[in-house]
């Protein structure tokens, strides 16, 4: 059996792959470390959860020249979330390593401590395009020194329309770089930027023969459109998750949902693209403490999320693909826990249904809720007016009661010293 030493990591992270139970590469590591060693460009396809952030972050620290004060190593993501995530995982990995610095730089963050934090050495950069590309417009970055550049889940840049700004960064960077690029899919624009900027890669491509975690119990539950609130209500009711994300396809939807919940009572909290950094930051440390059950989220906005404890997985809305299918319920069933993922699908969606389970190479085991009275969207819509209709008549009487006080007392004030023919025949 191949080991990390075997790959040329040197012992001291070695020691500290196996204090973490990290003991034989898997098969991207195995495949990736090598060539980027020996300073090939790379194109890695490979699913969410087979461990390509070490893939990438092995080889970098090995080559990183602590005596030189200068950013070596760049990694872009798409997201605050997955800088975090990846940054958090090279530290864990310098823990026997000294010298190395490195430094997330994302939208949301202060830009003051970042600039202060950039006056010292970081060998390491993990950045998100737009703020990275602010960075540069004010020459607090100099990605000349840059020797080491990754595009991490390159498909999901194109899909947030990031690849022109990676294109803007790249062209800061000297083409002697080593460039690695690691996507699930690689379509055709990723393939014409791999075809701009990459000198021969090597392509290395990871099939599983069973892409999603076998310990996930996987349902479809058959509903409509009208009544998937009401169905979800249920399920949640059912299953009292300890912890669980719901996955919608919008943002708008996400809001909507969560309105709902509170109204609800339930303990939930929202993570979407347009919520403010220290909010979402708020939220996660919240979910992550178990202080809120349920965070109802979207694809985008989950990327890189990674808690344990997760027990649930429901997908308000149904992936659109196969990848994005795999990345939701890959949240739970993590830490030799156990998972189950409830997709809720109505009529309209059985084609992309059919294609997930092809794509997996599994059938979701069926469920229809009969039984009980699932109330649809116009009963919460309906119910929740009356609620507002209620509150307000409650308020406009308290208000009417307020003004009869206010208007009584003016009146005792001003019969108090009202003058009267008696009154001015004792003056």
């Amino acid at each position: 059996m191949t080991d990390f030493l075997q790959l040329g990591i040197r012992k001291e992270i070695n020691h500290t792959l196996k204090s973490l139970g990290l003991v034989a590469p898997t098969p991207i590591q195995e495949k990736t470390i090598p060539s980027v060693l020996e300073g090939k460009d790379v194109i890695a396809q490979a699913q969410t959860g087979t461990g390509k952030t070490l893939a990438f972050v092995l080889p970098i620290i090995e080559k990183i020249n602590v005596d030189k004060p200068e950013t070596q190593a760049l990694i872009l993501t798409p997201t605050r979330e997955l800088a975090h995530q990846i940054t958090k995982e090279i530290k864990k990995m310098l823990e026997n390593v000294e010298g190395v610095n490195v430094l997330a730089i994302y939208g949301g963050q202060d830009v003051q401590h970042q600039l202060k934090k950039l006056r010292g050495a970081q060998h390491i950069i993990v950045a998100t395009p737009g703020r990275l590309l602010d960075h540069v417009r004010r020459r607090t970055i100099d990605l000349s020194t840059i020797t080491k550049l990754v595009i991490d889940e390159a498909d999901q840049m194109l899909l947030m329309g990031f690849l022109p700004d990676v294109d803007s960064i790249i062209g800061e960077t000297f083409s002697s770089r080593q460039t690695m690029l690691f996507s699930a899919t690689i379509p055709n624009e990723i393939h014409a930027l791999a075809n701009k900027y990459m000198i021969e890669p090597v392509h290395i491509e990871i099939k599983e023969k069973q892409v999603t975690v076998k310990k996930i119990q996987q349902f479809k539950v058959e509903t409509t459109d009208r009544r998937k609130e009401g169905t979800l209500l249920h399920l949640l009711e059912e299953h009292r998750p300890y912890l669980a994300i719901i996955f919608c396809r919008t943002k708008a939807r996400v809001q909507k949902l969560q309105e709902t919940l509170k109204q609800k009572g339930f303990n939930s909290d929202e993570l979407h693209g347009d919520i403010p950094q220290s909010k979402r930051q708020r939220a996660m440390r919240n979910f992550r403490d178990a202080k809120i059950q349920y965070l109802v989220a979207t694809d985008v906005a989950a990327r890189g999320l990674d808690v344990e404890g997760i027990t649930h997985i429901y997908n308000y809305d149904v992936p659109q693909d196969v990848e994005s299918y795999i990345h939701r319920i890959g949240r739970t069933g993590r830490a030799s826990g156990d998972g189950a993922a409830y997709t809720l699908y109505a009529p309209r969606d059985v084609d992309f249904l059919q294609m997930i389970e092809k794509g997996i190479k599994q059938t979701l085991e069926h469920i229809v809720i009969k039984g009980i009275s699932i109330p649809d969207r116009e009963d919460y819509d309906k119910e929740r007016n009356e609620n507002i209709a209620k509150a307000r008549r409650s308020a406009k009487r308290d208000s009417e009661r307020a003004s009869d006080s206010l208007n009584s007392r003016k009146n005792l004030q001003k019969n108090k010293y009202k003058t009267t023919p008696e009154s001015k025949r004792y003056r």
